[in-house]
């Protein structure tokens, strides 16, 4: 009698904060989509990290927990076949993170480039809660949890990746090697900049084409999108590197030949910014009309997406806990 050998797993996921965008669409969720259906595939509703710089509001975590998963289920997100989590369900996650700590020096989180970056945008300075500093710990115990194996990131999240590996290495040395060291899968499409061009596209920094935009709201988007300020007439040459026009374009539009074409006329001139955005609006219809149609399909049934993510949930109870047996084992906390 022969046995399948079990499938590797993926774990991924986003903070509920707001409604996910084309950055998310373009940096992981297709990655997530194409994925799937050969990893055993859970997806984090990572409520507690959300809380971590949204402790103040938490009903805008909670209202956005349905939110999101309305989003990972119109891209195509299977629920038939990917495990639908919420992170504050799962109290082995906390207690794993506890464990963690200790394998962890304040001066190696402070160093990470990742949490310096996100202290330096919000603005924290020696403020930042305490929470939010060791959130890469928290990140390791998501991961671990589940035993996954992949975990598809944006570039910028490489360092808690790592930062997970190496409290996997100290862990797996000092008790048992009971824990699945990860490897990140950085998506082929770089980080999408926001429609200032002022850095990442974000939710809190407002310059975001969300999934949910109507068509007429992608429109006005657009129309208003930052492009290159020397390209003042139809005529003048202008910079495709740095333009977040052709950014976009990069990581929506099907027809790479034509898009080299549409580049080289407008570094020669001759090509308006005008008609380049509404060649991305058309480029940008066609990606999201399905997607929003197919959301909308969905919130006409609350009650089936919510049996998703409850569903979900206490199957990725059942992970987490066989994870948790193997750590106290492993520690010699298994006392009973």
């Amino acid at each position: 009698m022969t046995t399948s050998t079990p499938r590797k797993r993926i774990l991924t996921g986003d903070r509920p904060t707001g409604p996910l965008h084309i950055g998310h669409l373009a940096g992981s969720l297709r990655n997530r989509v194409a994925l799937q259906h050969d990893y055993e595939t859970f997806v984090l509703l990572a409520d507690v990290q959300a809380l971590t710089d949204n402790f103040e509001n938490p009903q805008k975590v909670r209202g956005n927990v349905l939110e999101v998963a309305l989003d990972y289920l119109a891209v195509g997100l299977d629920p038939d076949i990917c495990t639908f989590v919420i992170q504050s369900q799962l109290p082995e996650i906390a207690e794993l993170t506890v464990f963690y700590l200790n394998l962890v020096t304040v001066s190696h989180l402070r160093q990470n480039p990742t949490v310096k970056a996100e202290i330096m945008q919000k603005g924290y300075g020696e403020s930042v809660p305490a929470g939010f500093f060791v959130y890469p710990v928290s990140q390791a115990a998501d991961i671990t949890a589940f035993g996954a194996h992949l975990v598809p990131v944006g570039e910028d999240q490489l360092p808690m990746i790592e930062q997970t590996r190496e409290i996997v290495r100290r862990f797996n040395h000092l008790y048992a090697p009971v824990l699945t060291e990860p490897q990140a899968l950085v998506g082929q499409t770089a980080r999408l900049p926001g429609l200032d061009n002022g850095g990442k596209m974000s939710k809190s920094l407002n310059n975001a084409i969300f999934l949910s935009d109507s068509a007429d709201t992608v429109a006005r988007k657009v129309r208003g999108m930052y492009t290159d300020p020397g390209h003042l007439r139809a005529e003048d040459p202008g910079m495709v590197e740095g333009n977040p026009v052709f950014a976009y374009l990069d990581a929506f539009d099907p027809n790479h030949a034509g898009l080299e074409a549409l580049k080289d006329h407008y570094r020669q001139g001759g090509l308006g910014d005008v008609k380049v955005k509404r060649h991305l609006t058309d480029v940008l219809e066609a990606t999201l009309a399905p997607i929003r149609e197919r959301r909308a399909e969905f919130a006409r049934d609350m009650d089936s997406v919510r049996d998703v993510v409850r569903l979900g949930t206490l199957r990725g109870r059942e992970v987490a806990a066989e994870t948790m047996k193997a750590v106290r084992e492993a520690m010699g906390l298994d006392y009973f």
